[in-house]
């Protein structure tokens, strides 16, 4: 996708830009800051350490945090990595993220941030956090590494806490060919400590003086950010398309739950197309066999990662609804080059096979 405008801009940066610190990287985060709707962004080199910056700048080291186990592991690792404990409260099955009345639960309990996750690319109910953050005075921190473009109520994703990470790895609706990330923010002070933060914390060239790692994003890597940045809108779209199209081949079919399709002012940009099914190891397993991948969007809830179960003793049955989501979801082919004939195929099979496994 787009191979010769990146392999352009990848071998300008070679030529004529620093590999690091270099003209490309203040660009791109820009130009990111400017599509996101915040007034600063900070690249680095995952969307994990953007997690995790962000999570010592807002001195949440060794607080509790409470954010969500259906999410991949680096959302809860990332907590851990800054010092902190991350407490998870369930998700609420009609949008498959943090449920705002379990956060308020674990907010009571004396967690000092919230993290919720825009999980599969469909934005959380971010007044709901907002209202959260007000009542405990705590920051809500957007896991948006799914959720490049996504809207909720006019902002982006990004643009919705005091703070937001994004994940450029190359599954990503948008990517830098490999390992990125960029945090966004309107908070000069965020923005400041997670900039030392990425470059070993150095406060002049040969001083530092905080705690600092090495986490910047190389040029060629901005570069190609760049080029992907200004095709998202357009691939987004196309992903709203087939997303809508799956709707239409896959209505009232019984036995198959799809995912929710916004409303109330969300627009998802559908990182994932996420069905539920209790038949979900037949169907997968007859796609399969008639040249369909689908994927698990996860199939072990964070809390019950065997790391998680030997840290903090965690066990079946404590988040009902996440461990329900593990059992059922089905991620069917989602991207910006299926075909209409495609997603046509894949419902076809859908309808076929769907109950097969009862």
């Amino acid at each position: 996708m787009l191979l010769p405008e990146m392999e352009e801009a990848a071998m300008d940066a070679l030529r004529n830009d620093k590999f690091l610190r270099g003209e490309n990287v203040v660009k791109f985060e820009e130009e990111f800051a400017r599509f996101v709707g915040t007034d600063f962004a900070v690249s680095v080199s995952s969307g994990t350490n953007a997690l995790q910056f962000i999570m010592v700048a807002l001195d949440l080291s060794g607080k509790r945090t409470v954010t969500t186990p259906t999410s991949f592991i680096a959302t809860a690792n990332a907590v851990v990595q800054a010092g902190g404990t991350p407490v998870f409260a369930d998700v609420d099955g009609s949008d498959f993220c943090l449920d705002p009345s379990m956060a308020e639960e674990a907010l009571r309990g004396g967690a000092a941030g919230l993290l919720p996750v825009h999980i599969y690319g469909h934005p959380a109910d971010m007044d709901a956090f907002g209202e959260l953050s007000v009542r405990y005075g705590v920051p809500v921190v957007e896991d948006a590494c799914q959720a490049h473009g996504a809207v909720y109520k006019g902002k982006r994703a990004g643009a919705l806490g005091t703070a937001a990470a994004f994940s450029f790895y190359p599954s990503k609706n948008m990517t830098v060919l490999g390992d990125g990330g960029m945090v966004t923010t309107d908070d000069e002070k965020v923005a400041e400590r997670v900039s030392k933060l990425r470059d070993g914390g150095r406060s002049s060239w040969y001083e530092h003086d905080v705690l600092g790692y090495t986490s910047r994003l190389s040029s060629v890597s901005a570069a190609i950010g760049r080029v992907q940045l200004r095709h998202l809108g357009e691939w987004n779209m196309r992903r709203r398309a087939v997303a809508a199209a799956y709707r239409r081949g896959l209505k009232d079919l019984p036995g198959v739950k799809l995912p929710p399709d916004g409303g109330g002012g969300r627009e998802p940009v559908y990182h994932q197309f996420v069905i539920r099914t209790q038949d979900r190891g037949w169907l997968q397993e007859r796609l399969g066999a008639n040249g369909v991948e689908t994927a698990i969007h996860y199939p072990i809830p964070i809390h019950l990662q065997p790391l998680y179960v030997r840290l903090f003793g965690y066990g079946p049955g404590a988040y009902p609804a996440s461990e329900g989501l593990a059992k059922e979801v089905l991620s069917l082919p989602m991207h910006p080059l299926l075909s209409d004939e495609d997603v046509e195929y894949v419902c076809e099979l859908i309808r076929r096979f769907s109950g097969g496994g009862a």
